[in-house]
């Protein structure tokens, strides 16, 4: 292996630590929205140079976790609570049509997928790892998504779920708060049963109460901690 090959896979691997690292801090919160991302002071905590460093914040910027102001410093990505209601609502159409779709079409491979998916979710919310439940979420949501066979809606539903990643870690945070902790698991039990029954319907109704829940309790986690004074209108009821 010649050494310039060397040395991009180096870095390559590199980037990828850097990357993978402030990803998790930035979703679990350890690094909060608007946090200044200094290259040369990643660079030394990292103790790497500052190309790999670099890398990493422009994958970041891909998934809108970071952004790029026109100073040229990166910051972590604010949470737009004004928008909250918008992103909100494309999340509900997003999975309602995908879980339709999955009810419809799914296979008994896919069913088998995405009871798995519901399994390892089940496991992750035991261990109380906020960040550990919004992956195995996500990935519970995406079998479902892949089940319906429309791949532009997937992309499009993935994209949402990465976006809303660290409102659901507030959200986590309200339901072991408050006691209904439960509802996380249980919900998706019955989009499950819905899907194996390929009742479109039910699993249409189920996957709109399912982001209603979530609205609710992050909008209820905002009054708790940051204001009196949030006030979004309801979802549309599911047709």
């Amino acid at each position: 292996m010649s050494e310039e090959i060397e040395s991009k896979r180096v870095r390559g691997m590199g980037s990828k630590s850097v990357y993978d690292t402030l990803r998790n801090e930035i979703l679990a919160l350890t690094l909060p929205p608007g946090q200044l991302l200094d290259e040369t002071t990643l660079a030394e905590r990292f103790d790497m140079s500052r190309s790999p460093i670099r890398e990493a914040l422009i994958r970041l910027a891909g998934e809108e976790l970071v952004i790029t102001l026109s100073n040229r410093s990166t910051i972590v990505a604010p949470i737009e609570v004004a928008s909250f209601p918008k992103y909100v609502e494309a999340l509900d159409v997003a999975q309602r049509m995908n879980t339709r779709l999955a009810a419809a079409l799914r296979t008994e491979a896919d069913l088998k997928i995405i009871a798995k998916r519901q399994k390892e979710f089940e496991t992750a919310v035991k261990t109380g790892q906020h960040l550990r439940m919004s992956e195995a979420n996500k990935q519970f949501h995406m079998a479902v998504a892949y089940a319906g066979k429309n791949a532009y809606l997937a992309s499009f539903y993935e994209r949402l779920l990465n976006q809303g990643q660290r409102m659901l870690h507030l959200h986590f945070e309200y339901l072991e708060r408050t006691g209904d902790g439960y509802l996380l698991t249980d919900e998706h039990e019955l989009m499950l049963e819905a899907i194996r029954l390929k009742n479109v319907d039910l699993a249409d109704e189920l996957a709109h109460a399912h982001t209603r829940q979530f609205q609710d309790n992050f909008i209820a986690f905002l009054r708790e901690n940051y204001t009196t004074d949030v006030s979004f209108g309801p979802l549309a009821a599911a047709e």
